[in-house]
């Protein structure tokens, strides 16, 4: 446990000091979106390209890995709506909580988190969680949340610009770079290689950095205060469900014969694991739902996974 720790309490220490940079006004709120932006198109990217050169394909893209996570997406989404939707909480309200509920930040957090604590390998599995949560589960989510805006164009259009939006993403692509570099034999070298790595290195603190400062600045922008009842219960779903569904769907699949093995299991898991992605409160905003939920969501998924998800780990046997 002393080993898990001493890699979780320093992401999490991270986090907090984005979030106490922002609340300070030591980071000022103008200079996040341009934080998010170098971690979101050049660091991350970086890493990722890293990631993918040394991964596999067939271990990225493996059917079974993204049937299982994509069922268990499915039905995290669905079954927040329905337990969400009340006299309240409207349709575009509950999807953008289903989206946080589903959607693990995988990205800014889980991939480092988790190459720390298990290795490199275990990333293989991780590729196939992003790519499910970026072109469908939050194109769904999004869609869904249109029809209840009433919004013109309808679900299919919402759908439509939320695929474009993912697309535009630099980080499959990233992937995609590295794993076709990898079939062709491809490596960067000096310079190129050089600047690849510092900026694949700058991913990792800056990105956790910027989680909290994104925290920080979406709890700025809520419209009103949120009572716990309205975002417990989904960042529970979040920590606790979530991971219970995956891991059960995958334990299932392995007695029906599928050829899961034990790292891809804990690599989902764990990824379910994750608290929700920082980057959903301001989706959020940007589509007029009610951010200051999502925002709690976030923040209270946030804290409780140290718990939660060092626990898991360790029962995992990180080591």
């Amino acid at each position: 446990m002393q080993a898990i720790l001493a890699v979780t309490v320093p992401f999490f220490a991270l986090v907090l000091a984005g979030y106490v940079a922002g609340w300070r006004h030591v980071l000022p709120e103008s200079a996040i979106p341009g934080l998010n932006a170098f971690v979101l198109y050049f660091a991350l990217p970086c890493m990722l390209f890293r990631f993918g050169l040394n991964t596999p394909i067939a271990e990225a893209l493996n059917p079974t890995v993204l049937g299982i996570y994509l069922l268990c997406a499915l039905l995290m989404v669905f079954f927040t709506i329905a337990v969400s939707l009340d006299e309240t909480v409207g349709l575009k309200d509950a999807s953008f909580g289903a989206l946080v509920t589903a959607f693990p930040n995988t990205g800014f957090m889980g991939v480092p988190l988790l190459a720390a604590l298990f290795g490199a390998p275990i990333v293989g599995p991780m590729i196939a969680t992003i790519l499910i949560d970026m072109f469908i589960t939050s194109s769904l989510c999004i869609a869904l949340a249109q029809m209840g805006g009433g919004a013109p164009g309808g679900a299919r259009d919402a759908a439509l610009r939320s695929l474009r939006g993912a697309l535009s993403n630099p980080m499959p692509w990233a992937i995609a770079a590295g794993g076709a570099c990898s079939v062709f034999g491809w490596r960067p070298s000096g310079p190129v290689d050089a600047v690849i790595r510092m900026l694949a290195d700058a991913a990792s603190p800056v990105a956790l950095f910027t989680i909290g400062a994104v925290l920080w600045r979406a709890g700025q922008h809520a419209h009103h205060r949120t009572a716990p009842k309205r975002y417990l219960p989904q960042a529970l779903m979040k920590l606790l469900l979530h991971p219970l569904l995956v891991f059960a769907v995958a334990a299932a699949a392995v007695q029906l014969g599928a050829p899961l093995t034990q790292l891809q299991i804990t690599a989902i898991t764990l990824t379910a694991a994750l608290p929700s992605a920082a980057n959903v409160a301001m989706l959020a905003e940007r589509f007029g739902a009610d951010n200051g939920r999502i925002a709690r969501i976030i923040m209270t998924s946030t804290v409780l996974a140290f718990g939660s998800f060092t626990l898991l780990a360790w029962a995992f046997g990180a080591r």
